[in-house]
């Protein structure tokens, strides 16, 4: 079975859309905004449940499968110790966001680039690896924790959020890869309540 890993990238898309908005934000004088703040809140969250359920249920997961190959044990080191380096990164920016900062754009510049550098590694190096050693039980194990940790209330942003300015052919192509409830939840309710809290001002 080939695993579908459109939800994985779409939300590496959906982190650097929002960092990107919030570099625009920085620049324009914008950040302090409540709109700017609670988008960043979201982007937040959503990268910690992100890296949270990768570090606990993907990652030893794919290293059960890799035992003995001294290469592929190394990627997985890099993924977590990356994980490791963009936290720092997070906090410095919260504090600077905070303080109101001048080293701010700095601090926002170094988080983009240690995030970008981090996700197109997994992208070029753990996606295929995993692609390659996991089954289609042990993704679907992966994909369930994710929803379990989200719950509902999480889905009904977390859906909204990947989808959010997307075009209309990539929109398509998200939405095919969710069960036709969570589409009809997303149409009729979530995405509706998404827009109406305007993160980063949209």
């Amino acid at each position: 079975m080939t695993i579908d890993f459109t939800p994985m990238y779409a939300s590496h898309d959906a982190f650097r859309r929002d960092l990107e908005r919030l570099a625009a934000a920085v620049a324009e004088g914008r950040a302090h905004t409540g709109s700017v703040l609670a988008g960043w809140e979201n982007f937040k969250h959503q990268l910690h449940v992100h890296h949270t359920a990768e570090d606990s249920d993907l990652w030893p997961r794919v290293r059960e499968r890799v035992a003995g190959r001294v290469r592929d044990l190394a990627l997985l080191d890099d993924m977590e110790a990356e994980h490791g380096r963009i936290d720092p990164l997070l906090d410095a920016v919260d504090a600077a966001l905070a303080e109101r900062a001048f080293e701010l754009p700095d601090l926002v510049r170094a988080l983009r680039a240690t995030l970008d550098d981090h996700l197109k590694h997994e992208e070029d190096g753990a996606l295929p690896l995993m692609g390659e050693v996991l089954t289609g039980a042990d993704w679907g194990a992966f994909t369930g924790r994710m929803r379990e940790t989200q719950g509902l209330r999480g889905a009904a942003v977390f859906v909204p959020w990947l989808l959010d300015g997307v075009s209309a052919v990539e929109r398509e192509r998200l939405l095919g890869a969710f069960p036709a409830p969570v589409r009809v939840l997303n149409r009729v309710f979530w995405e509706g309540s998404y827009r109406r809290r305007g993160l980063w001002g949209g």
